[in-house]
């Protein structure tokens, strides 16, 4: 069957969890032998290569601003989708996107219109009035227009339920399982070492919580300078149209030489980021389903998490949670997993058995894969085997 994968910034992912979960989702599905398309934004995905792991990579122009930037590119893309493409299936990600999910029903009645949705994105606080209540449209036509409802988190799915009364199908996000060394090497133009840091992994918005971490990291250091002096905060990641909430950030850590800004990174260097770190804190105050939680999980890792609903459905059995927002709670938490390494190996180790066991991305597609097909089969009366 055609797909295609409308609302991500573009492949391969840079940065951002719709991007992570469509790069993953749509080389699996590839390899199934389905022909996938995803839009793409030029400025996220340059250059003319048209193809990413299989995957037919369309470049679709938007206007690059905070607030047209995505829904723009969605209008773009919908109508080359359903005029041109002329795909089985139309797969929207997002709550803004799918607030023009209705244009593929009108534009493409034969297509099957399936929505994900990913994160309550109204309560980002880079919001303000007029984008929430768009958002808030958003979720309404995410759960209403299309054929089916996926949702990446039973938090949601439970949102879902009670908001709008309608039942959707619950497909986590995954990952991969991680068997990798450290790499000092490619540590070493950041500063760090192999288990001599802590690191954060998340975009730079004010919702993933990074001032509260750089405050709680002075705060810890201040409690216990022998535990954390030979010990470094990397904070990895860059900017989602934040460039202001960026240079708090660095004015913040400004004069503490011991906080590092690697910016975004990908690939060997994000592995090796991910393998070299001691822990790794996420102080997110919103989420959907988060995949850096997960990823961090599948590296054998201890994982401190704030203690919303989303983080807690993953973390709470396999990590270490503190009271969002608490910044004294969180370096409390912070020096208490650091205290005992014998018992942060051990969290680290539960979490890699049960992210591999309930989040595995083969597992996900497959499941992707038969939502696509039942509707299908729904539509036209005769089962997909392709």
């Amino acid at each position: 069957m055609k797909i295609v994968m409308i609302g991500q910034k573009g492949l391969p992912s840079k940065f951002g969890g719709i991007e992570t979960h469509v790069e993953h989702l749509s080389t699996r599905l590839v390899r199934e032998g389905h022909e996938v398309i995803a839009y793409a934004r030029p400025w996220y995905s340059p250059g003319t290569s048209d193809r990413f792991n299989g995957v037919r990579v369309i470049r679709i122009p938007s206007i690059r601003t905070k607030h047209l930037d995505a829904i723009t590119h969605t209008l773009f893309s919908l109508i080359h989708a359903c005029l041109i493409s002329a795909p089985d299936v139309i797969h929207v990600h997002g709550v803004g996107p799918s607030l023009l999910s209705w244009i593929a029903r009108i534009l493409s009645p034969s297509s099957v219109v399936i929505t994900t949705f990913h994160c309550i994105d109204r309560e980002h606080g880079k919001w303000g009035a007029v984008a929430r209540f768009a958002l808030r449209a958003g979720e309404k036509m995410c759960v209403k227009s299309p054929h089916e409802t996926i949702c990446v988190s039973k938090v949601l799915r439970n949102y879902i339920e009670s908001s709008y009364g309608k039942r959707t199908h619950y497909i986590p996000n995954g990952i991969t399982p991680q068997r990798v060394t450290t790499n000092d090497v490619v540590l070493r133009p950041f500063g760090l070492r192999s288990n001599g840091y802590v690191a954060m992994v998340a975009r730079l918005v004010p919702h993933k919580g990074a001032h509260i971490l750089i405050d709680a990291w002075k705060v810890a250091k201040e409690k216990r300078p022998e535990l954390l002096k030979d010990l470094k905060l990397a904070i990895v990641g860059g900017s989602s149209f934040t460039d202001s909430y960026i240079r708090d950030l660095h004015a913040q850590a400004s004069g503490d030489d011991s906080i590092v800004f690697t910016d975004f990174q990908r690939g060997d260097v994000l592995t090796a980021l991910f393998a070299g770190a001691k822990c790794i804190v996420h102080p997110s105050y919103s989420e959907g389903m988060p995949i850096a939680v997960l990823e961090a999980m599948s590296y054998g890792k201890a994982v401190l998490a704030s203690d919303i609903p989303e983080n807690l459905e993953v973390v709470e059995d396999h990590g270490v949670s503190f009271a969002s927002g608490d910044v004294n709670d969180l370096a409390s938490e912070l020096i208490a997993l650091l205290s005992d390494e014998m018992h942060m190996a051990s969290i680290g180790h539960s979490a890699r058995g049960f992210v591999e066991t309930d989040y595995n991305w083969d597992d996900i597609a497959k499941e992707t894969l038969g939502v696509y097909k039942k509707h299908i089969h729904q539509r036209h009366g005769a089962f997909v085997t392709e």
